[in-house]
Order: C-alpha cells, then sequence, then structure tokens
C-alpha cells in the first residue's frame, strides 16, 4: 500500500470514527488493526536474535500536557557550606515574582551532586512531599534540564548562529515540541513514536495475544506507542469500551454494519475490523475484572483524580500482566492544565500535589506486586517555561526537569546538569544557557533518555537502537559495553 492510500485511510478513518465520538470501541481499536494492510517491507526489521525475555518488564510515560514549569517543581539552594543560600537568591532574581518563598522549602530539601559541604541542595516543590519521600527512599530521580534536541548544542552562542535546520523543529511550539518528545525525532516529522518503534520490532517475540497491543494508552490517542505495524490500544479509565455502553442510533446502525455484506473490500474489512474491535474490548475487560488495587492506609497516598484513576488501571493491568501473554508492554498517561501563562501560582500548586500523591500511590502498588525494578517510570512534558516572568505566569521555553521512578532508578539523585547561576544562565562548567528571555538550553537531550529507557527494555546498542533513535549517535557511543547515556538506570538487556 503506497502512503498516499494509507493517508486516505487515516483521514477517513479520523473523519468517520474519531469524530463519532466513539475512539475507544470504533476508532483506535480500528486504526490500530485496518492499518495491519500495510505491506510488510514498511515496517522495522526484528531485532536479530531477540528471544522472548524471562523477565516481565514496563515502561509508564506520564505526560504532562501544556508545558512544566519545572524550575518551580526542582528549585535549587546552593551547596551545604553555603550559609547564604547563593543559588536560591539567583533563582528568586530570575523568576521574579513567580519564585517560591525560602522558608516554604525547609520540609522539602534535598541533597544533590556533592559531598561534604560541596553538596549541592535543591528543594522539592513544598507541595510533593510524596515526591520527597520517594527522592529520599531511593525510589525516585531527577533528571536535569532536558529537552528536545537533533544534535548537541554547545552553548547559547552556538544556537544563535546554526542554521534553523539544526534546531529543532517548531522549537517552543506545544504540538511540535509534544510530537517530538514523544517520536524522539527533533529534526522531521514523523507518523511513528520511539515507542511504537520498538513494538514494531519486538512485538512478535514478547506478545502472544494478537488481539490486545502491548502498547496501551489511558483516555487519549498518542504518537509516542504509534509504530508503522503497531498500534496502542486506547482504553478509558474504567477500561476498555464495549458496545453494551452505546444505546440508541449508534448501537442500531453498529449492529447493522455488522450483520451486513459488502462486495467493497474495504467496506467489508471495515466491518470484520469493527467486529474485531468489540471482541477486543469485551477480552480486556474481561482480563482485568476482578483485579483490584490495595486499599491504603489512612495516611498512606492514595489514587486521586483523573490522573490516579489512569494509574489505578495501570496498575491492575500489570497485576494482570500473565494473563494478558505480554512479557513487555507500554503505559501512556498523562495530566493536562500545565500552560500556565497567567496561572503559575494559582493552578501549578493542585497539579505538583496531585501529581506527587498519584506517584507514590502507583509506586506502592508497584511494591506490593514484587515488581517495583521491572517497571519504570518517568515523566515527559512539552518544554519547559521561561524563568522571567511574563505577570503571574511563564511563556513557552525549551530546557527542563524531568522524574524517573521505579526499583531499577539509581534514585536519590539529581542526573543531568542543573545551571548553577539561574540568573546568568550558566552550566557548571561556564557555557552559556540562555537563548532568550530565560530560556534555557537543554544539556541532556530527550534522546538519551529515550536510549537509556530502551537498553534497560532490552533492545542491544547497536543498529536496532539507531533505526528506534535515529539521531541517538550524537549523543550516544555504540557498543554492548558503553557505558548508558545517563546513568540513571541499572541493568538491561534483552533476556533480563
Amino acid at each position: 500500500m503506497n502512503l498516499d492510500k494509507e493517508e486516505e485511510i487515516r483521514k477517513f478513518l479520523h473523519r468517520r470514527e474519531f469524530l463519532g465520538g466513539c475512539a475507544g470501541l470504533a476508532g483506535t481499536s480500528l486504526l490500530s488493526s485496518i492499518m495491519q494492510l500495510k505491506v510488510t517491507n514498511s515496517a522495522l526489521a526484528a531485532i536479530p536474535n531477540f528471544r522472548r525475555p524471562n523477565r516481565y518488564k514496563a515502561l509508564v510515560c506520564v505526560f504532562l500536557y501544556g508545558g512544566n514549569d519545572s524550575f518551580n517543581m526542582l528549585l535549587p539552594i546552593g551547596l551545604r557550606g553555603d550559609s547564604s543560600d547563593t543559588e536560591f537568591t539567583n533563582y528568586s532574581r530570575a523568576r521574579g515574582s513567580l519564585a517560591l518563598d525560602r522558608d516554604s522549602l525547609d520540609d522539602t530539601i534535598i541533597d544533590g551532586p556533592g559531598s561534604g559541604q560541596n553538596t549541592r541542595r535543591f528543594a522539592v516543590n513544598p507541595n510533593m512531599p510524596h515526591v520527597r519521600d520517594l527522592y529520599n527512599s531511593g525510589a525516585l530521580s531527577f533528571i536535569a534540564n532536558i529537552g528536545t534536541l537533533a544534535r548537541p548544542i554547545a552553548d547559547a552562542n552556538e544556537f544563535e548562529n546554526i542554521s534553523s535546520s539544526r534546531r529543532p523543529r517548531g522549537l517552543f511550539s506545544h504540538n511540535d515540541q509534544q510530537e517530538t518528545w514523544q517520536t524522539s525525532l527533533a529534526d522531521r516529522a514523523s507518523r511513528s513514536g520511539w515507542m511504537g518503534r520498538i513494538a514494531d520490532m519486538i512485538t512478535d517475540d514478547v506478545n502472544t495475544n494478537a488481539n490486545i497491543s502491548m502498547n496501551i494508552s489511558v483516555e487519549r490517542t498518542n504518537i509516542i506507542q504509534t509504530g508503522l505495524q503497531v498500534n496502542p490500544y486506547v482504553v478509558s479509565r474504567d477500561g476498555a469500551v464495549e458496545l453494551s455502553r452505546f444505546g440508541g442510533q449508534y448501537r442500531t446502525a453498529t449492529e447493522r454494519l455488522l450483520s451486513s455484506r459488502y462486495q467493497n473490500v474495504l467496506r467489508r474489512h471495515h466491518r470484520d475490523i469493527r467486529q474485531d474491535a468489540i471482541n477486543s474490548a469485551a477480552e480486556y475487560n474481561n482480563l482485568i475484572s476482578g483485579v483490584n488495587v490495595n486499599d491504603p492506609d489512612d495516611g498512606e497516598p492514595r489514587f486521586r483524580g483523573r490522573l490516579g484513576e489512569q494509574l489505578e488501571l495501570v496498575a491492575r493491568n500489570i497485576q494482570a500482566r500473565d494473563s494478558f501473554g505480554s512479557s513487555r508492554q507500554t503505559f501512556f498517561v498523562f495530566q493536562d492544565g500545565y500552560d500556565t501563562h497567567n496561572s503559575i501560582n494559582s493552578v501549578q500548586p493542585g497539579l505538583l500535589a496531585n501529581l506527587s500523591e498519584n506517584l507514590a500511590a502507583f509506586n506502592n502498588e508497584i511494591e506490593n506486586l514484587g515488581l517495583s525494578d521491572q517497571v519504570t517510570t518517568y515523566t515527559a512534558s512539552d518544554f519547559g517555561r521561561t524563568l522571567s516572568p511574563n505577570g503571574r505566569g511563564s511563556d513557552h521555553a525549551w530546557g527542563g526537569n524531568s522524574i524517573v521512578m521505579g526499583g531499577a532508578v539509581r534514585g536519590g539523585r539529581i542526573f543531568g546538569d542543573y545551571p548553577t547561576d539561574l540568573t546568568n544562565l550558566t552550566s557548571r562548567d561556564g557555557r552559556a544557557l540562555d537563548v532568550g528571555r530565560g530560556r534555557v538550553l537543554p544539556t541532556t537531550s530527550v534522546d538519551e533518555l529515550h536510549a537509556e529507557l530502551a537498553r534497560w527494555y532490552g533492545v542491544p546498542n547497536d543498529n536496532s537502537l539507531e533505526a528506534i533513535l535515529p539521531n541517538i549517535r550524537g549523543f550516544h557511543a555504540r557498543g554492548v559495553n558503553a557505558p548508558m547515556p545517563i546513568g540513571f538506570l541499572r541493568g538491561g538487556g534483552a533476556t533480563t
């Protein structure tokens, strides 16, 4: 099937299914299946000698839509031996009216890199005590100043003097940067995401259930889990959407479609795929039926709100992993609301509090299952935000700070290069990082994060990794003995 015909089918399905208001039942499952009409030579080659792993592993992406102002999520304090808290003073100058009060941070101060009096101290946002506890217990770390890059950019001067083709496409744009974080292709548009490309290469080896994708997304379609052949299976917070939930004209029309006979091949295939989607929804719900999370004791974190319901479903899915017949799975959940142009101080505290408690509740569930070293969770967002305020908020920027969590994470650490001076925006080795209005040039690439996750997941550091992350060799050396690009994860390999 040529690309024009493929795009025609996508547009047809988008109009008829997604706008029809039933993406969970007919749209996404239908799209996932009908795209199997593609010719096989359009898919990525399978990883040579990749055999079914001995142990289950899962990746969980928590996407914070809108652009998290993450320099108010992880704040600098200063060296332990510096009683004047110089780094916090510079932070306060840079952030102006958006700066948090120093007194509010006493309970959430954490130790970062260094030792003795030269230990750099940071503070977690005071609305995130659960994240502080996870950090101190070794279950969670931060990756500082991470962002989209097509290739390394040394400093702000180089950024100003390079051609636009060397910069990430659509820089500072919500849609473009969301896509780039999910595709890991900063220099080009793509119809597949990095998790989707992994699934294309390994699904036959790790997923024995042909009806339900190894990539599961809760409530929202995405590109990160979309491959050339494997697409995400999208479910609601309550599970897959079955036909029984619909009534009236839609149900009548669907039943008529399923009972019809068609001469046209595409219409006939469309009917069959819809039936498969209905069957898959029933199967998915049957697999998670009777699987429940623990009821936490008073005072312990619990799942709350929309994000909590999404993560609770993921925890149930992981608990039923053997029934799904998949030794590798990816999950996508999200939290909206981070586009805080005019409302950081009123909106972000509640969002971060909810994120913090839900991450802790999810971590507790995974630990209770005895799978903490087999499930790795990370946060992603469109971009960081300007350090300088625009009044009551901040604007679209670039580098920001992410969370990584799980038993395989080298916890209680801050990886990457958190700028030592937020007023003058300089890196630890003195490089200028301000590309305008307090927009921070990233010193760690999204590709490095994804490469480390992929290697832990079982992708070898050879041409297989390059097929998944085409720009990776600008950031990470080839070879089985090459150290992890960032170093926040322990272990890896296809059979672990």
